[in-house]
C-alpha cells in the first residue's frame, strides 16, 4: 500500500515507513506469501533470462525487491514510488540486504516519468486502490504495459469490492477480527477502515480485470486472494 498519485491525494507522504514496516505483515494475511508465489512464478518464467530487469511500480518498502533479489543473484530492479519517506525506506532494507548494486530506485510517478526502457517483468503490488478514479488506474495499467517488453508478466494485487454490499461487510468483519488478534491497535484499524472513499477507491474484481484487458493485458490469472485482496498475473499482449 505504497502509492497514492494519479489523480487523488498522496497519503503515504506523511507515513511512518518503519511504523508501515512493522505493521503490513500483521494486518494483510498472506503477505509474505504474495512475493513468494511471484518468485515462483517469475522463476518459472524468467530463469533463463540473462541477467533479467524488473519493473517494481510502488516500492516503497522495499518487499518484492528483498524478496527477489534474494532469490535471483543475477535479476535487476528499477523501482519507483510517490513517497520520499517510503522510498527511502525500501532503499535501508535494500542495502542492508546487500542488493543496492543491482537496485535503482526513483522517486516518480510512473505516467509522467521520462527515464527508463522496457523491462522483463513488473510488479504492482498493493498500489492501484489508492488510485482514484477509474480512468487514473487504466492510465496508470497503461503505463506499465508500455514499460513491458511485448509476452512480459505483470503481477498486480489490490483491494477490490463494493463498500456498499453485504459482502463487503462480512469481508470487513473478519478482516478487523484478524487485525486485532494479530496486535493491530484499535485506532489503527478505525483509520484504515474509515479510508475507503477516502485516500483508498477500491473497484470491484471484474472491473479491475476489465481495466488489465484494456491496459493491454491478457491471459490474466489469479494467483492470490484475502480478505478483499485480490492478485493476478498478466501478460503484455504481443
Amino acid at each position: 500500500m505504497k502509492d497514492g498519485k494519479n489523480g487523488t491525494v498522496n497519503p503515504w507522504e506523511q507515513a511512518d515507513p518503519d511504523r508501515y514496516t512493522r505493521n503490513i505483515s500483521r494486518k494483510i494475511p498472506g503477505y509474505q506469501l504474495q512475493y513468494e508465489l511471484i518468485d515462483k512464478l517469475l522463476t518459472a518464467l524468467l530463469d533463463k533470462q540473462e541477467r533479467p530487469e524488473l519493473l517494481v511500480v510502488g516500492a516503497g518498502g522495499g518487499q518484492e525487491i528483498i524478496t527477489l533479489g534474494a532469490s535471483h543473484p543475477d535479476w535487476r530492479f528499477c523501482g519507483l514510488d510517490t513517497s520520499a519517506g517510503m522510498l527511502e525506506a525500501a532503499g535501508q532494507r535494500i542495502a542492508a540486504a546487500g542488493l543496492t548494486d543491482r537496485v535503482h530506485l526513483h522517486h516518480a510517478d510512473l505516467c509522467s516519468w521520462s527515464s527508463g526502457g522496457q523491462y522483463d517483468a513488473a510488479t504492482c503490488m498493493l498500489v492501484l486502490h489508492f488510485v482514484q478514479g477509474r480512468e487514473s488506474k487504466l492510465a496508470l495499467l497503461k503505463a506499465i504495459a508500455a514499460r513491458l517488453k511485448p509476452g512480459a508478466p505483470l503481477f498486480i494485487s489490490a483491494i477490490n469490492g463494493d463498500p456498499a454490499s453485504q459482502a463487503w461487510q462480512l469481508q470487513m468483519a473478519g478482516w478487523k477480527v484478524h487485525m486485532l488478534q494479530g496486535g493491530v491497535e484499535l485506532s489503527d484499524w478505525e483509520q484504515f477502515a474509515a479510508s475507503f472513499g477516502v485516500t483508498s477507491h477500491p473497484l470491484p474484481a471484474a472491473e479491475m480485470e476489465l481495466l488489465l484487458k484494456q491496459a493491454g493485458f491478457t491471459q490474466l490469472s489469479g494467483f492470490f486472494g484475502s480478505f478483499l485482496i485480490n492478485g493476478w498475473t498478466a501478460v503484455r499482449q504481443p
